[in-house]
């Protein structure tokens, strides 16, 4: 009899996770991708060995985590960077490198103890990297399954990130056309408040950030305020 195990995410970047996993570990993945869906009672007909979290914009709730091995997945160095908007937060700061910790769920957010961590680069739009997140995920998860590390507590002084707020993508006073590009960059992703410039009765939303001959373009769209009418 194989294991079973869950792949809960409420954004999906690779529609196709759980097959590929349970092609390479022939174990059987059942997909969770709603808090509704994300109940004991659920669970409990899908007996999985472990609940991964690729993705997951919620709480999780303590009757979860403590009847069942919950594995998160953040986009930082751990105790670096806990909180929201990890991926914001970095390219904010102007790191263009990470590392994804997959950590075990616990009451306190993003300071369980952790099984393993592998580099990420933060090159091009969020969409990019999001979709490179998930292909490490993916191989993260098939080694837990293969080699089942123990996880160790983290080491060394906690720093903490804000979860951005979508008033806080309008571009004003960013200082550079670098930061201009960043802040498109970081933002351009399906299902996030693209970057924004503000005007009379409208704003100006842009997306696919890119330098030609040393220019930066971006594409646009013009949206009604919905406040104004």
């Amino acid at each position: 009899m194989t294991d079973s195990y869950v792949i809960a995410q409420s954004k999906i970047w690779d529609p196709e996770m759980s097959q590929k996993l349970s092609h390479a570990t022939n174990s059987t993945f059942f997909e969770v991708n709603s808090e509704s869906e994300l109940s004991l009672e659920n669970l409990g007909k899908m007996a999985p060995r472990i609940i991964f979290f690729p993705h997951w914009s919620s709480k999780i709730g303590k009757d979860i985590f403590e009847n069942f091995e919950c594995i998160v997945f953040h986009m930082t160095d751990l105790p670096f960077g806990r909180g929201g908007s990890p991926l914001q937060n970095l390219i904010i700061r102007g790191h263009s490198t990470t590392r994804i910790s997959a950590l075990r769920c616990q009451t306190e957010v993003d300071a369980g103890p952790i099984y393993l961590k592998k580099n990420l680069s933060l090159i091009g739009s969020a969409q990019e990297i999001y979709v490179r997140a998930a292909s490490v995920i993916r191989e993260m998860i098939i080694e837990i399954i293969r080699e089942r590390p123990l996880p160790v507590d983290q080491i060394g002084e906690a720093t903490y990130f804000k979860r951005r707020k979508p008033d806080e993508s309008e571009i004003n006073c960013v200082g550079s056309l670098t930061a201009v590009y960043d802040m498109i960059r970081m933002l351009d992703a399906d299902g996030y408040p693209h970057a924004f410039i503000k005007m009379d009765n409208f704003r100006l939303e842009l997306r696919n950030a890119r330098w030609i001959n040393g220019v930066l373009h971006a594409d646009s769209r013009f949206i009604a305020d919905e406040t104004k009418k």
